[in-house]
């Protein structure tokens, strides 16, 4: 038995003779095929996912729609950090979602944009947090995923597809084009699970 062993047998460590590691259940996206495409079966708890489209505007957020409206069911609150647009509420209500656990922040930098969204994700009693964030630097990526693991959250950051060239800590990163009736998405990196699609998607 060499000193690598009980490494090797580590449940969190990938080796390429294997499979994937086994996923943590995520939270369902609403979209059955998209839950098959994902390791989890939904949107990866307790990590970063990152969104990565061009003039997707505010389209891109039905996309998790369903799963915010489940998590504010549950009580915990969904919060938009420094939204682009202006939050409609009586389409997010149409929805299904509590409009009374809906938090929407706004900050003037990007400094400001990072740091409330790691406050909301740390604080443990957010469900989900959704920023549109410039794209943010390595260390800066590292501090969000640790905050949504420590407060077991979904965070969810939009932006634009040039960061797909940046090496990322995110646990799930969508490729997501807009077309006339829904999405077109590939996944594009995912803990536990392999890149796959692409996947068509009406809204």
């Amino acid at each position: 038995m060499s000193a690598l062993d009980p490494l090797l047998q580590r449940p969190d460590l990938w080796r390429g003779d294997r499979g994937p590691v086994t996923a943590r259940p995520g939270v369902q996206t609403g979209q059955p095929a998209l839950d098959r495409l994902l390791a989890g079966g939904g949107w990866p708890r307790g990590a970063v996912t990152e969104v990565l489209a061009d003039r997707l505007a505010t389209g891109g957020l039905g996309l998790l729609l369903p799963a915010l409206a489940a998590m504010a069911a549950d009580g915990r609150w969904v919060t938009f950090v420094a939204p682009p647009f202006v939050p409609y509420p009586p389409a997010l209500a149409t929805a299904g979602l509590d409009l009374g656990r809906l938090l929407s922040v706004r900050a003037p930098s990007q400094g400001a944009k990072l740091w409330a969204l790691e406050q909301v994700l740390r604080s443990g009693v957010c469900g989900a947090a959704l920023a549109w964030p410039e794209v943010p630097g390595a260390v800066a990526l590292r501090r969000l995923q640790l905050a949504a693991e420590a407060g077991d959250a979904l965070a969810v950051l939009f932006l634009p597809s040039v960061a797909a060239a940046q090496p990322s800590p995110a646990a799930l990163r969508l490729g997501v084009e807009a077309v006339a009736d829904g999405w077109t998405l590939a996944v594009l990196k995912q803990r536990g699970g392999w890149p796959a699609g692409p996947l068509r998607l009406r809204a």
